[in-house]
C-alpha cells in the first residue's frame, strides 16, 4: 500500500520561525502538513494572526490536514483544558477560530488534548466536562464533515494525563458515543503508545474500526524511525493489513536539520 506521509511542523523545521514552516515543509517535497495549536496558551488570537497562520499554508502550496484544538499554555506544561472545569467558557470560545480555519484551509481531522488531572478536583467531575466538551466540538467540527481525535499522552512526560493506552481512549469514545456524537475517533500515535507500554500490534488490531489518524515517532527518544526500539516495517505492515489508508504524519523530534530527517521514507 502506498503510504501517504505528512509532516508536524510544529515539531519539525523548528529551524525556521512558524510562518515560514509550511513552506519549508513544501520544499522538502510533502503536501500536507498539521500543526499543534499555533498559539500557546492564547484561545482567541487576534483576526490577523489567524490570518497570517492561514496564508503562510496557503502561499506554501500545502494542505493543513490536521489541526489540534486549544491545549492551555503547553510551554508550561499543560495538555489540554477541556477537561478542566473551571475553563469551559475559555475552551468553547476557542473553537469559533478552529472552525474559521477549517472552513478556510479545508481541514478536517482535529485532535483534542484531555488536559491533566487537577490537584483538588474530583476525577468523575473531571471526566464529565471533558465528555460535554469533546461532544460539543465534535458538534462544531461535524457540520464541516469533521472528525475529532483523541489520544494517549506518554506516561512521565506530560504531567497527570489520564489517558495512557489505546484502552483508555477507547473508554473515552464509548462515553462520547453514547452522548450522541460519533465523529470521534482514535489518534494512533506510535511514541505515546510504545513509552506506555502498548503493544502496538495489538492496539491497532483490536482498535482498528476507531483509528482516525496515526502519527509516528520512535521510541524512546521520539527520534525519527531507526533512532529506538520500535519495529515500523512491522507496524506499517499492521496498517496495511488492518486497512488504514489515511495519513501517517511524521511527528518526530529532529537531530540536525529537518530537511535531513526523511530519507528512511524513500529506502
Amino acid at each position: 500500500m502506498t503510504r501517504r506521509f505528512a509532516v508536524n511542523c510544529s515539531i519539525l523545521f523548528t529551524e525556521f520561525p512558524p510562518l515560514e514552516r509550511p513552506a519549508a515543509a513544501r520544499a522538502a517535497g510533502f503536501g500536507e502538513v498539521e500543526s499543534w495549536w499555533p498559539w500557546n496558551g492564547e484561545p482567541v488570537p487576534s483576526d490577523a494572526d489567524v490570518d497570517a497562520f492561514c496564508r503562510a499554508v496557503e502561499d506554501a502550496g500545502v494542505r493543513l490536514i490536521a489541526l489540534n484544538l486549544y491545549a492551555g499554555d503547553m510551554a508550561a506544561g499543560e495538555r489540554g483544558v477541556l477537561s478542566d472545569p473551571s475553563r469551559v467558557e475559555e475552551f468553547r470560545r476557542s473553537l469559533d477560530v478552529l472552525v474559521r480555519i477549517a472552513e478556510r484551509l479545508g481541514t478536517r481531522s482535529f485532535n483534542a488534548l484531555y488536559g491533566q488531572r487537577l490537584d483538588g478536583a474530583d476525577p468523575a467531575e473531571q471526566d464529565r466536562v471533558a465528555t460535554a466538551n469533546l461532544v460539543h466540538a465534535a458538534g462544531r467540527v461535524g457540520e464541516l464533515g469533521g472528525t475529532l481525535l483523541v489520544e494517549p499522552l506518554a506516561r512521565g512526560l506530560n504531567g497527570a494525563y489520564p489517558l495512557e493506552t489505546a484502552a483508555d481512549v477507547a473508554e473515552v469514545l464509548g462515553r462520547v458515543r453514547a452522548a450522541g456524537a460519533d465523529n470521534v475517533r482514535f489518534l494512533f500515535d506510535t511514541f505515546h503508545l510504545a513509552t506506555n507500554g502498548d503493544d502496538l500490534e495489538k492496539a491497532a488490531r483490536e482498535h482498528a474500526a476507531d483509528i482516525g489518524h496515526v502519527q509516528i515517532a520512535d521510541a524512546p527518544g521520539r527520534g525519527r524511525p531507526g533512532t529506538g526500539a520500535v519495529d515500523f516495517g512491522r507496524v506499517f505492515a499492521v496498517l496495511d493489513d488492518i486497512g488504514y489508508g489515511g495519513r501517517i504524519s511524521l511527528e518526530y523530534v529532529p537531530r540536525g536539520p529537518s530537511a535531513e530527517e526523511f530519507g528512511w521514507t524513500t529506502s
